[in-house]
């Protein structure tokens, strides 16, 4: 009661108005007694965007062929690592992010082991170690970074490197950097100008290409070790008697509370 929304630049409320729902979700990584959470972030980062696809899909409000996903900062991370390990998302949107996590050696977000201590942990927490994976996959990368990144974490190199890495391997993906901005973006131009370069990005790579494809219905992809027999699919939920909005994209601004997912509607 008396909470109102609060519309920026930075968050993705504002695409209400262009005609797109947004949902919440939180993502969390966590573990049991002594293990470290970090151990399974990849089946966890998994699990978690299945269930909030499933969560879409099976309400009738969005479908495959027109997600994408995006954030900020360790939202960014996450991002990449959605495009590398699964193949939910036509396009994400990854600013302000760590990449390599060797650049990071003495910890990052709730990981208190160093790169030495636990060096698989910070070759597979890594988006630019599976660059191939997000080159061959089905999501275009739209990298935005400020040239005075403050944050020790996330200096502009970290774009910089994956960029060469996902061009080296032949992904459609984009680089922006906005001059004399830091981890965020306050001058009028640069925040214009990030509005404008997502705006395009999802325009060309989820909203045309969906609407493109007509009413035609995919199955949710399979995760390593799904039964594909008891997947959720777009066209066995589109069967059902429910009032029905067909969706042209999603775009997901992730941060360390949580992932925030917005899919276009056509009413």
């Amino acid at each position: 009661e008396h909470r109102f929304t609060r519309a920026s630049a930075s968050q993705p409320t504002m695409w209400v108005v262009k005609g797109w729902a947004v949902l919440r979700f939180s993502s969390p990584i966590v573990a049991e007694g002594d293990e470290e959470p970090n151990d399974t972030f990849v089946e966890q980062v998994q699990l978690n965007a299945k269930a909030a696809a499933e969560f879409l899909i099976g309400r009738g409000i969005g479908r495959m062929g027109g997600f994408a996903v995006g954030g900020h900062s360790y939202g960014a991370f996450m991002t990449a690592h959605l495009l590398a390990h699964t193949n939910y998302f036509n396009a994400g949107i990854a600013r302000s992010g760590a990449y390599l996590r060797a650049l990071t050696p003495f910890g990052f977000q709730a990981e208190e082991r160093s790169f030495w201590e636990s060096p698989e942990t910070y070759h597979e927490l890594s988006p630019f170690s599976h660059a191939p994976k997000i080159a061959k996959g089905r999501g275009k990368l739209l990298l935005l970074h400020g040239t005075n990144d403050e944050n020790s974490g996330t200096y502009p190199m970290q774009s910089e490197r994956l960029f060469d890495a996902l061009k080296g391997h032949g992904a459609v993906c984009r680089l922006v950097l906005l001059p004399n901005e830091g981890h965020s973006y306050y001058a009028r131009e640069s925040v214009l100008h990030m509005l404008a370069e997502q705006e395009n990005w999802l325009d060309k790579y989820v909203s045309e290409p969906f609407n493109a494809s007509g009413a035609e219905c995919e199955a949710l992809p399979a995760l390593p070790g799904d039964d594909k027999d008891g997947q959720l699919t777009a066209s066995a939920v589109l069967e059902q008697p429910v009032p029905m909005r067909w969706v042209a994209g999603i775009a997901a601004f992730a941060f360390i509370g949580g992932v925030f997912i917005a899919h276009t509607a056509r009413l």
